[in-house]
């Protein structure tokens, strides 16, 4: 029957840590029992060499070696049986220079050649081994016997039964495997405790489904066009798509810090560090307005969507604009409609120069208005914006004046900026004050652009507070939040790397400077000359 590896990554990862638990530790023992029995063996040669360095140094064996003959009731046998008896040796054989027995376990051997080469001993060196001989194979010693002149005059060899070394092994072993068992075991319960809770941890998938998960979610995180940024506990990026990468203009090097490290001090870095509580949070990063929300994670992170809602939020104020044009119209229509009553009147009166001199002079007035901000400014975007704040300024009964001072000749890099910088702060400045001012000057290819009101200005402590996102004292419209204009403003002007400012004004109100380095591409002087 063929045996299938299971797919699922528990089930994997338990088959493999058991069987290589089970492998080390039969390494471990294989490793242990065999230097065992190596220990074993020398210990049973070193105990055969000690009976026979003994027995070599009984005086009483030397004299009866050289006094007697070799017989199994002699002297040398007794002797040699009793040392064997006492020590528990397989035997004590005791030799002359001849290699004949003295004293053997079998009486018959005595008196005959021993079976192994006694050259070694006779010759004055002791020797430990493991060999066979007429008992079997023993660990054996044998030693040279010398009399009281140190003269060789014989040899002792003593064996010890390898069968008791090899029991004594054998026993070692159930003690071992025992202790093997129970490491087996104890690895085996780790084993499948960590497969358990892999199982919770992969919901019981397999590899393959993990590889696939993985690859459909870079696909799907990277084709989105919503930002997601994946943050851990201690705040560091874990994850970044390409959408959040271009909405916070970070790259790859960011994974792995804080957003403290990548990120200015600021809304957006309090937002997407959990600091602001709420959904849906409108910051702005870049010269973007974006919507965040934050999502906390089981392990403690959390994942920030964040979506760009800058052109929505032009749209919003194109849509003000809008309605304020067609609040304007409306009144222009009103105020059309009475002139044209007036007309109607000098005619039927028959005061024909009058009437004449009555629409000349209202064509004449906004001509005149319209044609004084064009020679100013020569952006057509910039200048229809101007006139179309006039109209809507005198509809709420305000007066948006044009600085006589201006001068903006130049050709502007690109004209939606200085749209969107000079709109809000005209906006803004509509919705406090009767009177406004514009002043827009060309230094160079820096544009400086002012717009000063009568309203109650802004008090020294909150002039930088109201450049931030989020911060209005008005209610926000349907449509879009407040507190984004200024803040958009400011951001901006830093990207041009320029800067956004606000001042009292003389009299009473606020004065609003931004600075927008290289705004401007400056005409050649034929060109500037032409067109005046």
């Amino acid at each position: 029957m063929r045996i299938h590896w299971p797919r699922r990554v528990f089930a994997q990862v338990l088959l493999t840590q058991v069987a290589i638990t089970t492998g080390v530790i039969m390494l471990v023992t294989g490793l242990f029992l065999a230097p065992l029995r190596h220990q074993l063996d020398d210990q049973a040669m070193r105990q055969a060499l000690s009976i026979a360095q003994t027995a070599a140094a009984e005086p009483g064996l030397v004299r009866n070696l050289t006094s007697t003959e070799p017989t199994p009731t002699g002297p040398v046998q007794a002797e040699a049986e009793r040392m064997r008896r006492a020590t528990g040796a397989l035997y004590i054989v005791v030799m002359d220079t001849r290699g004949v027995r003295w004293s053997h376990t079998e009486t018959e051997q005595i008196g005959k050649h021993v079976s192994t080469d006694p050259s070694t001993a006779l010759s004055g060196r002791e020797i430990m081994q493991i060999d066979n001989g007429t008992l079997g194979r023993s660990a054996r010693a044998k030693v040279p016997l010398r009399d009281s002149g140190r003269v060789i005059v014989g040899a002792v060899s003593v064996g010890i039964a390898y069968d008791s070394v090899h029991t004594r092994l054998l026993g070692a072993i159930p003690g071992l495997l025992l202790y093997s068992g129970a490491a087996l075991a104890a690895g085996v319960l780790a084993a499948l405790a960590v497969s358990r809770r892999l199982q919770r941890s992969t919901h019981g998938l397999a590899f393959a489904d993990i590889s696939a998960l993985l690859d459909e979610r870079e696909a799907m995180l990277h084709s989105i066009r919503e930002a997601v940024l994946a943050l851990d506990a201690r705040g560091r990026i874990r994850l970044l798509n390409d959408e959040a990468q271009r909405l916070l203009e970070l790259d790859q090097e960011a994974v792995g810090r804080t957003l403290g490290e990548v990120l200015p001090p600021g809304r957006t870095s309090e937002v997407l560090a959990g600091r602001v509580d709420g959904a849906n949070l409108i910051t702005v990063c870049n010269g973007r307005v974006l919507i965040a929300n934050r999502m906390p994670t089981g392990d403690g992170g959390a994942v920030v969507t964040l979506r760009d809602r800058t052109e929505l939020e032009l749209l919003g104020r194109e849509l003000d604009s809008t309605h304020g044009l067609l609040d304007a119209l409306r009144a222009q229509d009103h105020e059309h409609a009475n002139r044209l009553h007036t007309l109607l009147g000098l005619l039927e009166l028959g005061r024909h120069e009058a009437a004449v001199e009555f629409v000349a002079e209202v064509a004449h007035g906004h001509r005149a208005s319209a044609e004084q901000v064009a020679e100013r400014v020569n952006d057509p975007l910039i200048s229809a914006l101007l006139v179309g704040k006039t109209a809507i300024a005198a509809e709420r009964g305000a007066s948006l004046l044009v600085s006589p001072a201006t001068r903006l000749p130049d050709v502007v890099v690109d004209p939606r900026d200085l749209v969107t910088v000079l709109g809000n702060l005209i906006d803004n400045a509509l919705d406090v004050a009767t009177l406004i001012e514009v002043e827009l000057l060309a230094e160079g290819t820096t544009a400086v652009l002012r717009v000063s009101d009568n309203g109650p200005g802004v008090p020294p402590d909150m002039r930088e507070h109201i450049f931030t996102e989020g911060w209005s004292t008005k209610e926000s419209p349907a449509h879009r939040g407040r507190g984004l204009g200024l803040a958009l403003v400011r951001r901006l002007a830093e990207r041009y790397g320029g800067a956004a400012r606000v001042t009292a004004r003389a009299g009473g109100g606020a004065v609003f400077t931004v600075v927008l380095p290289e705004a401007l591409s400056v005409r050649p002087l034929t060109e500037v000359g032409d067109l005046r």
